[in-house]
């Protein structure tokens, strides 16, 4: 039962629980200084989650721009042409999010936080515009940002394949 409990994540420094929580602020902040600035939608839930990766675990490959950006379209688009073609039941929405979480792998953008996005879109009902605004606006405003500031904090982003 202890190996429920037990930590794999190693102890984080000052310096990074204050850069990931600074970074988290500041692209929520900018996210929706923008929206309402020029009244497009360019946030939803997801993109917390996508904070946490992007400034907590910036090496992680699920953390990288085409991660962030694939991944968050890939689910997207699979939830809206599921709920186009499917009715509003508790059957659909699962098998939405299980065949968001297939392309997503399939196409090598797997982003946790994205495998929420169909669970959105059947809420919110968008239209397909919901993938422009705030899915790809979003999405690469979020990487910009997180470029910008690791940049400015001396950590690597995005992380280089090596070859």
């Amino acid at each position: 039962m202890h190996r429920y409990f037990e930590r794999s994540l190693p102890t984080p420094s000052v310096r990074l629980v204050v850069l990931a929580g600074m970074g988290g602020l500041l692209a929520i902040a900018c996210l929706r200084l923008l929206t309402d600035s020029a009244h497009l939608a360019l946030i939803m839930a997801p993109f917390g989650a996508t904070c946490v990766l992007l400034f907590a675990a910036p090496a992680s490959p699920f953390s990288q721009p085409i991660n962030v950006v694939g991944g968050h379209f890939a689910a997207s688009l699979v939830g809206l042409l599921m709920r186009l073609w499917l009715p509003d039941e508790w059957w659909a929405l699962a098998f939405a999010v299980g065949l968001a979480i297939a392309v997503m792998v399939a196409l090598r953008v797997t982003h946790p936080p994205a495998g929420a996005n169909p669970l959105v879109v059947f809420a919110a009902d968008p239209g397909f515009l919901f993938l422009v605004f705030p899915v790809l606006s979003g999405s690469i405003v979020l990487v910009i940002l997180a470029s910008f500031f690791h940049r400015l904090s001396g950590q690597a982003y995005p992380q280089g394949s090596g070859k």
